[in-house]
């Protein structure tokens, strides 16, 4: 047996309809396929519609469950309430929501404009926030039994980080928003919980941050005590387990998954203080060389 093996016996997640955001690529993904190989229906959503459809048929050839693809942009409440009429029309009720989609970027702070502050607050803080007020609206107004929220944050969401000001300033929004709602929700039968999880490299995410050579340069694994990165499926595992019935007595806990990473030195990417000046100019026209391909 192994980290990488899946940990949940093959129907506990039978009957329970499932909500990801951001769940075409990366760790969203990868935790909508273990949902689905344990039974659960899913719905995914992003802003880029043609992925959400790549993925949902890929992941139902591989699974045989059923995933439904819905264009949602977070950032604005219409738009996450007519999702969950979506998803309400389409499997009669919804179980869980799992607010994943993130925006991130790395800069000194002086760096980045307003508007560039306010894109990761309004997808990670404001999305969070957007999706948990109408799902918990849903619950509240139709009295259903249980319903779980889970939210991915990080753990920099309480050391803070250096040079990824914006999303440490969000994700301790989400932090404080999820504490708080497993006390006042928990009479409606919401459970509310939280992942932090540490350095689970996404081919996407990863090289948006550090794209060319800097991950290499700047290893994360080394900052691990025990030396390697996440594995997909370790995360896949533990967020099954949370929104599963196995951990009905667990509300307002958030769990760390990062090998020991932010004991042994807070602020994830605070080992960026070594850039030096001129490579920050050059790491700004190679991030925006990949955006605008």
């Amino acid at each position: 047996m192994r980290y990488t093996d899946k940990m949940l016996r093959d129907d506990a997640l039978k009957g329970k309809v499932i909500v990801v955001t951001g769940g075409g690529s990366g760790l969203g993904k990868a935790m909508t396929k273990y949902f689905l190989e344990l039974g659960a229906q899913v719905a995914i959503t992003s802003r880029d519609l043609e992925k959400l459809k790549n993925t949902a048929k890929e992941l139902e050839t591989e699974t045989g469950g059923t995933c439904l693809p819905i264009p949602c942009d977070v950032r604005h409440y219409e738009e996450v309430e007519n999702m969950l009429q979506e998803v309400l029309k389409t499997f009669g009720k919804v179980d869980v929501l799992l607010n994943n989609a993130a925006g991130n970027f790395i800069s000194p702070t002086e760096r980045l404009s307003a508007n560039a502050f306010d894109t990761v607050i309004d997808i990670v803080l404001k999305g969070t926030k957007n999706c948990t007020l109408a799902f918990g609206k849903h619950w509240i107004e139709t009295k259903q039994e249980s319903s779980t929220i889970l939210n991915i944050v990080t753990t920099y969401a309480w050391t803070g980080s250096a040079y990824v000001v914006p999303s440490a300033t969000a994700k301790a929004g989400v932090l404080a928003m999820t504490r708080s709602l497993a006390v006042e929700w928990a009479k409606y039968g919401i459970r509310s919980n939280a992942i932090a999880p540490g350095p689970f490299p996404t081919k996407g995410a990863w090289d948006r941050l550090l794209p060319g050579d800097l991950a290499e340069k700047f290893d994360m694994a080394k900052k691990v005590p025990l030396k390697r990165v996440g594995d997909h499926q370790e995360l896949a595992n533990l967020a099954a387990y949370l929104v599963s019935d196995f951990s009905a007595y667990i509300n307002g806990e958030v769990v760390v998954i990062d090998g020991g990473e932010w004991l042994k030195g807070a602020g994830q990417f605070n080992i960026l203080e070594a850039i030096p000046e001129e490579l920050w100019d050059q790491l700004e026209m190679m991030i925006k060389a990949k955006k605008n391909k």
